[in-house]
């Protein structure tokens, strides 16, 4: 069975702070170690008032110093808010605390805004630039590097590279350079199908990857019955339609029976995220994870799920991994 992998925007929920976020971040990633998963990812974001991960290499840090084996990283970096260099010398950081299980991926979006990205000091073009920040941060990790300026810690440190899409230009991009691909499928699902058969037809083999390796990500709400995995789901379906229709706030507990309170606009608004979510007991997840993997054919998943209550989102990954020993 291909490897499964977690994914946290480290939720601020209502009646929470980033205080206790960061405190569940660590508790999920050490039970994620012990139940098997391949790779704990953080994701930046930044002036969204419910995900405290916006200094995302310091909370991989802070998760690093808790865990001890599973591979751990950024799903991923907006390069475009950064200069290479610090980057290089953030994850060179990274690797020499954490040898051997540091992970960077990195996205050509800002994870904001126009007003946000200003204030983050990148210019608003930034993005267009990506592929030659993403050659300048391989510069910064080769073992010689020509000129004065030199990455310390960073050069010579073999930091895996993956490159993060929602459409097909990351994949195409991904593809001619030989790098592995995550697509979000999570929360962007609509180009999946066509970004994997543009990354796979497309990939030219490199000194990093001799064929094509592709994680998808997913929602999964598990419980110990459907109608309790619904209501779960019930606190990112408040969020999606927040942040879509302008309303962003902290993660909000669920509500029963929440779509028969929507209207039409709303209800599609969240039909198109479906293709890359499932919600259910075990064997509803199963099912659905199944027929998700033998559609997609993905190489490794990486599993999100912004539920409300703590415990409840420890039991959800608790049961996609038990489910996972049975595939």
């Amino acid at each position: 069975m291909i490897p499964f992998s977690v994914l946290d925007l480290c939720p601020i929920v209502q009646g929470g702070n980033a205080g206790q976020a960061f405190r569940n971040a660590l508790d999920l990633a050490q039970h994620a170690e012990a139940w098997g998963y391949n790779r704990y990812w953080v994701a930046e974001h930044h002036s969204i008032p419910g995900v405290a991960s916006a200094a995302t290499s310091v909370v991989i840090a802070h998760v690093g110093a808790g865990t001890k084996t599973i591979r751990i990283g950024a799903g991923g970096i907006m390069l475009p808010n950064h200069a290479p260099l610090v980057i290089a010398e953030q994850f060179g950081t990274l690797e020499s605390l954490y040898p051997g299980r540091i992970d960077l991926a990195l996205g050509r979006a800002p994870g904001s805004d126009q007003a946000t990205s200003r204030a983050l000091r990148r210019h608003p073009a930034a993005g267009d630039e990506f592929p030659q920040d993403v050659a300048e941060l391989f510069h910064w990790f080769a073992p010689e590097q020509a000129g004065q300026v030199v990455a310390v810690p960073g050069a010579g440190l073999k930091v895996p590279i993956w490159i993060l899409g929602s459409s097909t230009w990351g994949a195409q991009f991904a593809a001619v350079n030989g790098l592995p691909y995550a697509f979000a499928s999570h929360f962007a699902p609509q180009l999946m199908m066509q970004a994997l058969d543009l990354y796979r037809s497309r990939f030219q083999p490199s000194v990093w990857l001799d064929k094509p390796h592709a994680m998808l990500g997913a929602n999964v709400f598990a419980a110990d019955t459907d109608e309790e995995a619904r209501l779960l789901h019930s606190s990112r379906q408040q969020s999606t339609l927040a942040i879509r229709f302008g309303r962003r706030s902290l993660l909000p507990p669920p509500v029963p029976d929440y779509e028969s309170r929507l209207s039409p606009v709303e209800l599609s608004v969240l039909e198109e995220a479906m293709p890359g979510t499932v919600i259910g007991s075990p064997a509803s997840v199963k099912a659905g994870l199944e027929k998700f993997i033998q559609k997609t054919g993905a190489d490794e998943l990486i599993i999100a799920a912004q539920i409300y209550d703590h415990g409840a989102r420890l039991r959800s990954y608790e049961i996609t991994a038990q489910v996972h020993a049975q595939m």
